[in-house]
């Protein structure tokens, strides 16, 4: 049984808090932040140990899940990179690249992760990614971790920023809102526009995700020729969405490049 030390006691903590808990992790977990509230809650909420002092957490640590702003981790690395012990960490912070992370790190060996906040509820994706010094072992430990709240996937890091902008759950939360507010607009009430915008979304994703068809099948079931579901895409379509997508992706990108420079 390990002990899994997260710095960083915000959101996607608890979020990976959460979906380890609802597995039954028999992992030991310990949190530190620099906010006596976060980790308060934390322990409230998720049963886990508290350390306020950074370099005691640290100490205490089989995996080192380092789980801050982008803006932060500077300052943060220039701490934990005191420590001499070989340790492994994983960074969760997106945009920055392992060659940053590895700069002054001591003996410390890295790693970095992307999960999303839907590991809350064990239908989480992360996608990971290891420097070539890693070894199988430290690896397989990062990949077991992760697996603990859903699927992981293993990519390259110079395919990291764009996995980061395709995957992230606020699409859906994006498409659920902007759907179920027009379909209130065209008279239904607020459940009801949910529970239909969510059917449309979720459900005919998890169709094809769960199923074997195709996704140009699907759509070919889902939208027929001159059909209403047809002429409500097409209008779509015609209006930019495409371009929206597009543009939404680009500026994502943009801000991970930017982290790697902060």
């Amino acid at each position: 049984m390990s002990k899994i030390v997260f710095i960083g006691g915000g959101r996607i903590t608890s979020a990976m808090l959460a979906g380890l808990r609802l597995a039954k992790s028999r992992h030991r977990f310990v949190v530190h932040d620099r906010t006596m509230a976060k980790m308060r809650y934390l322990r409230k909420h998720y049963l886990v140990a508290i350390e306020p002092d950074l370099g005691r957490a640290i100490k205490q640590a089989d995996l080192l899940i380092v789980a801050v702003r982008p803006g932060s981790i500077r300052e943060l690395l220039g701490a934990i990179g005191k420590s001499q012990r070989k340790l492994l960490a994983v960074s969760v912070a997106a945009g920055v690249p392992l060659r940053v992370l590895t700069q002054g790190a001591g003996a410390m060996q890295w790693a970095r992760a992307m999960p999303s906040p839907v590991c809350r509820n064990g239908r989480g994706l992360t996608a990971v990614t290891f420097p070539r010094t890693l070894s199988q072992k430290d690896r397989n430990r990062v990949r077991e971790f992760f697996a603990g709240f859903g699927p992981v996937l293993e990519i390259p890091e110079r395919k990291f920023d764009a996995f980061t902008v395709t995957y992230s759950c606020s699409h859906g939360y994006h498409a659920l809102a902007t759907l179920a507010n027009e379909a209130q607009e065209n008279g239904l009430d607020r459940r009801t526009a949910l529970l239909a915008s969510a059917h449309a979304l979720a459900d005919g994703v998890i169709a094809w995700r769960e199923g074997k068809l195709p996704l140009e099948s699907l759509l070919e079931e889902a939208a027929t020729p001159g059909g209403i579901a047809a002429a409500t895409t097409a209008a779509m379509d015609a209006s930019g969405y495409g371009r929206a997508v597009r543009q939404g992706l680009s500026a994502g990108l943009r801000r991970a490049r930017a982290n790697a420079r902060k």
